[in-house]
């Protein structure tokens, strides 16, 4: 059965190019103009995959709203921003609220496809690792990291990181106790136009879905001007 991809756009000509494109790639789309649009359709079924732009006719934050509903509901549903607003603090808003990946205007058709491909992948693999049980995952302490279905538990309870922070965590245990270098995570973050501040956004966000769990969590270390480290002791 195709996957079910939703994307809420308000301008017609790119709603309907990015419909066309990821209905090619096999997709079951449905496409929305408005956040109460979506809202609607997103009442009677989920889709496995959300496209967000942020600005909605009139509304400005309209996809922040959208994706911060969304995510309450269904707290793994992978969602994409794909807007014209680049500034940072738009991008680290995003990323708080919990979204997937964070995509500037103007974007190659054949680029979003690729993407939406490596997230549901993502999205798939850690649905079925849940189900049956890993057996990948890598142990390092009271940390349980499965770099396959990109599935992290701590003490036992699992923690539901973005691609994004999955990637920065993995660089940063890779080898605990070394520092790791900022340039190194702003690799791993895999886009482009990453500074200092947005690395940090991450490892704030990261170290709060920790301390959600555990409110002692202090793994994550600091290393200023350098980067980061993972300090198991």
């Amino acid at each position: 059965m195709a996957k079910r991809i939703a994307i809420v756009e308000d301008d017609p000509d790119q709603r309907s190019n990015y419909v066309d494109a990821i209905t090619r790639k096999g997709y079951d789309v449905t496409a929305y103009s408005s956040r109460e649009d979506a809202i609607s359709g997103f009442e009677k079924e989920l889709p496995e995959l959300v496209i967000l732009d942020i600005i909605l006719g009139d509304e400005v934050d309209a996809g922040f709203e959208l994706c911060r509903e969304l995510l309450s509901r269904a707290p793994s549903l992978p969602v994409i921003f794909l807007t014209e607003r680049i500034k940072e603090i738009d991008k680290i808003s995003g990323l708080r609220l919990g979204a997937w990946d964070y995509l500037p205007k103007p974007i190659t058709l054949d680029y979003l496809a690729e993407r939406i491909s490596s997230l549901l992948r993502i999205s798939e693999a850690r649905s079925q690792s849940s189900a049956t049980g890993s057996t990948s995952a890598k142990v390092i302490g009271d940390l349980s990291i499965d770099q396959e279905a990109l599935l992290v538990s701590w003490k036992g309870s699992a923690i539901n990181l973005s691609g994004t922070e999955f990637r920065m965590l993995a660089k940063l245990v890779r080898l605990p106790g070394h520092a790791v270098s900022y340039d190194t995570l702003m690799n791993a973050t895999m886009q482009s136009l990453v500074t200092n501040n947005t690395i940090n956004t991450h490892m704030r966000n990261i170290r709060k879905k920790f301390e959600t769990i555990d409110p002692d969590f202090n793994a994550i270390k600091s290393e200023y001007g350098y980067g980061y480290r993972w300090s198991s002791g």
